[in-house]
């Protein structure tokens, strides 16, 4: 079974091609930007130059890079940048995550590709939830960001491009991914617990899905190749929901720390994230945001085959590589 990941290089990427390249019977090819700076396994069949999958889309040529390719994983892409107003962000975002998402579905159809996953994001579903009442697939999408616009409307079209051709599409939609890597707000949460920071989250009760790096490629390399995963939709997350002082504990026991948690009502917390322009940061830290994985569990057998406390010892232990 021959493979392609694009993004191979990304956080996601270089996980999913170390599962991949250990599967005997999976030769997996890289789509990079930088072949150079490829730091795959040694079982990658090859890394494969793309200059940017949307400049310009009308010539972007994959067939190289296509050759032999039964399946593709698409990982590239424009990622959320938080807080980002200047120019039209949802134009930029549209031209890497639909316009070349699409250009690539489209010529993965016409080279006999025959299924094609798509990482797409939870924020498809929306920002948050009310408590007990889990995202499922088949809510109707309500995208608050242009970022998340971007990813429902490359699955619109995924699903226009499968109608039109036959090609199976398999969408994924993860909330916060953590592992060894980690960067952004959860990597500075490890940070602050592990230097012993005394933080203002005690009171905190909300619940959140999140997934860990090896659950999440996990899942993606079931839906490569299980029959029932063909044109569907799947969340995914670790199976256990946690407060933000259960997170924080956790990391601080894999740290081997003594969390410090500070009660503070989250109303007040709210007000200070307004006030110091960090209003969606601790909308994150104090809101709920749940996932259910029936689905996945139930059309793919598929169960998170790493506990949270596994997924935060591995990111702490991968933290000084």
């Amino acid at each position: 079974m021959n493979v392609l990941v694009t993004g191979a290089n990304g956080f996601v990427g270089r996980a999913l091609m170390r599962r991949l390249s250990d599967t005997d019977d999976i030769h997996v090819s890289a789509a990079v930007r930088r072949p150079a700076e490829f730091s795959g396994t040694g079982g990658a069949r090859a890394a494969i130059a793309v200059h940017g999958i949307a400049s310009p889309l009308e010539q972007m040529d994959w067939s190289t890079a296509l050759s032999g390719v039964g399946t593709v994983v698409h990982l590239a892409a424009r990622v959320h940048i938080l807080g980002e107003r200047r120019g039209d962000p949802l134009a930029r975002f549209r031209a890497v995550n639909v316009a070349g998402t699409l250009n690539l579905a489209r010529q993965c159809a016409q080279a006999g590709v025959t299924r094609f996953v798509y990482l797409s994001s939870v924020k498809v579903n929306g920002e948050s939830t009310p408590p007990g009442h889990p995202f499922v697939e088949s809510d109707v999408p309500a995208p608050q960001d242009a970022y998340a616009v971007s990813k429902l409307e490359a699955e619109q079209g995924l699903s226009v491009v499968s109608a039109q051709t036959g090609m199976e599409i398999v969408i994924v939609r993860p909330p916060l991914v953590y592992g060894p890597g980690v960067k952004a707000n959860f990597a500075a949460l490890m940070r602050a617990v592990q230097r012993g920071w005394p933080l203002p989250l005690g009171s905190v009760r909300n619940r959140r899905s999140l997934v860990a790096l090896d659950n999440l490629v996990d899942l993606l390399a079931l839906c490569l190749v299980h029959p029932s995963a063909a044109n569907q939709t799947f969340l995914v997350s670790d199976g256990l929901d946690l407060s933000t002082p259960d997170l924080i504990r956790g990391i601080a026991d894999a740290a081997g720390v003594r969390p410090r948690l500070v009660p503070v009502p989250a109303a007040i917390l709210r007000l200070a994230g307004i006030a110091l322009g960090r209003r969606e940061a601790m909308a994150r830290l104090c809101g709920n945001l749940q996932v259910d994985i029936s689905k996945a569990r139930g059309l793919l057998g598929w169960s998170p085959p790493v506990t949270v406390s596994e997924g935060l010892r591995r990111v702490l232990a991968g933290a000084g590589e």
